[in-house]
């Protein structure tokens, strides 16, 4: 039937984009709005994707995409949001990177940087910034996690809790209405919070479809860091709840 191919192409793009829209969907295929509705209700009734408002994301909750999956969603917000967080980060500083397809974009971005010195747990970051030979790396250790390159466990937060960061750059798997960060693996989620202690200035890297995700175990709220860097439009109250915490929106 034609709507199983179309179920499997909108399917394969959700998983490509992070995010399929109705409209865009209907252009596409040159059917009804309603046709691509009952598709998507279909994709989400059988747990394949989530419905949003004029939409469907790649579904979430208790466990996380496929790390592969991840890097591909959204790149191109991704690496608009990693050109400003590098900018802000200036030569010469001491930086921990966690976990995350959103802060290897940022890792990218910093192989012009000089005289760095980057704590990480991510192996990712450390495999991109030795290309920089001015950049000291310092791998946390802990125990490997082969799925994505993370390294995790309390060995590892007992290693970043020997330093004092001028920056942290963290990402995360989503962001709740409320503020509030979210993660999946309760050992990861212990390192960030550990880094965000330990550190000046803590620096949040979240494209526009963590807005749209859900996960089970807090990090921390916005309130507890200074910079937002995000390709997403943030919904009014969290927006004024920001500007009451004082916490510096960069929307790319």
């Amino acid at each position: 039937m034609a709507s199983n191919f179309r179920q499997k192409e909108i399917l394969d793009l959700a998983r490509k984009e992070g995010k399929v829209t109705v409209d865009a969907l209907a252009d596409l295929y040159d059917v009804t709005v309603q046709t691509i509705r009952r598709d998507l209700s279909d994709l989400a009734e059988s747990g394949r994707l989530e419905r949003v408002h004029g939409g469907a994301v790649v579904p979430s909750g208790v466990v996380n995409i496929v790390y592969e999956e991840r890097r591909r969603l959204n790149d191109v917000g991704k690496k608009a949001i990693a050109v400003e967080c590098a900018r802000a980060i200036p030569d010469g500083a001491s930086v921990f990177m966690n976990i995350g397809t959103s802060t290897e974009a940022v890792a990218q971005e910093l192989l012009d940087h000089e005289n760095l010195l980057v704590v990480t747990n991510n192996l990712n970051i450390a495999n991109i910034l030795a290309i920089n030979h001015s950049c000291e790396i310092i791998l946390a250790g802990g125990v490997l996690r082969r799925a994505d390159g993370g390294i995790v466990g309390g060995l590892t937060v007992e290693m970043v809790k020997q330093f004092k960061f001028d920056y942290s750059v963290l990402g995360c798997s989503a962001i709740d209405a409320d503020g509030d960060l979210l993660d999946f693996d309760g050992q990861e989620v212990m390192v960030s919070r550990t880094a965000i202690q330990r550190s000046r200035e803590v620096m949040i890297v979240a494209d526009n479809l963590k807005f749209a995700r859900k996960a089970p175990l807090t990090i921390c709220s916005l309130s507890d860091v200074n910079v937002l860097f995000t390709d997403g439009k943030l919904s009014p109250d969290l927006t004024a709840s920001c500007d009451n915490w004082g916490i510096r929106l960069v929307t790319v």
